[in-house]
């Protein structure tokens, strides 16, 4: 026994296949995501940029926004550059230790977005519901604290996954059949039995991706009653506008990250893997700046007028 566990040789890297194996594809692909990637970053940055210097916007709502914006920068560029090397490079490997670190980051801040997503969704509700009460509720304190909770929660979630994970041995295969460290793909390797890895991941996922789910539902459902409630046909469209921008980016990261979190390893496809994180990873922080400017009529308002200010002038 001693003897065979003196020749098992441990993954010190791996391997990515990344999206395509064919030349061309890679190419394509290479251009489009570097596309995605430099939108992904101006279009967050722009959004920033807007509510730091325009005073309509200095409120709790756009507090959070803030946050998911610059969040989402962090998230992409934990994952695509990764990604863009791969597709360009020969050498399309990742060793351990920043396989690692990339899998604690990329779990962290997908973890805290769906934290920022719910409280965001409590913010909705206090403004719609307890109007009166709102600067009371939401005051620039509470904001901070929620906030700081979302990024030490999820760091502190993601620290004990990694490390459930991590401590698996790891001597078979180091191929990955992903674009980048995540822990599903990296769990698929491990040479021995993983369901109690698997439990913790699950676990987590039910504090972390579906309480606030849990609270997001709630609040719509309540923010619907309020709504119904309105006698003012206007009043009713300006209190669901608010919350539109808001919902559409839920749908999209909760719906790809809940399918890809809170499923039995056993039932997942591996291409299928790829493609749904493709979604919450590259293609929702891509679009969370443009569904909040064409959607929201105070920052396209902002933003039409800080081009007219600053760069018309």
């Amino acid at each position: 026994m001693d003897h065979l566990e003196a020749n098992i040789t441990f993954v010190t890297e791996f391997i990515f296949l990344g999206l395509s194996s064919q030349p061309r594809a890679q190419l394509i692909l290479f251009i489009m995501f570097l596309f995605f990637y430099l939108l992904t970053v101006l279009g967050n940055l722009i959004i920033i940029t807007v509510i730091q210097i325009e005073p309509r916007l200095q409120t709790p709502m756009y507090f959070f926004l803030t946050n998911l914006s610059f969040l989402d920068i962090c998230y992409t560029t934990t994952n695509v550059p990764q990604m863009l090397s791969n597709m360009v490079g020969k050498k399309k490997t990742i060793s351990f230790t920043g396989c690692a670190i990339q899998m604690y980051f990329s779990l962290s801040f997908g973890m805290i977005e769906c934290v920022l997503l719910g409280v965001m969704a409590y913010d909705r509700y206090v403004a719609i519901c307890a109007p009166l009460h709102y600067t009371v509720i939401m005051n620039r304190r509470t904001c901070i604290h929620m906030v700081i909770i979302s990024w030490t929660s999820s760091f502190l979630s993601s620290m004990v996954i990694n490390v459930f994970t991590l401590r698996l041995p790891y001597c078979g295969s180091n191929v990955l059949n992903h674009f980048f460290c995540e822990v599903p793909s990296v769990l698929r390797l491990a040479c021995t039995d993983t369901s109690v890895t698997e439990l913790v991941v699950f676990i987590f996922s039910i504090i972390i991706v579906f309480i606030p789910f849990l609270l997001i539902v709630i609040s719509y459902a309540r923010i619907l009653l309020s709504v119904l409630r309105m006698h003012s046909a206007a009043g009713r469209l300006k209190a669901l506008s608010t919350c539109a921008s808001h919902l559409t980016v839920v749908v999209l990261f909760y719906g790809t990250a809940i399918f890809m979190y809170m499923r039995p390893q056993s039932k997942s496809s591996r291409s299928g893997g790829k493609i749904i994180a493709i979604f919450y990873t590259v293609i929702t922080p891509m679009l969370n700046p443009l569904i909040y400017s064409l959607r929201n009529q105070d920052v396209k308002g902002a933003l039409r007028k800080v081009i007219s200010k600053h760069i018309l002038a």
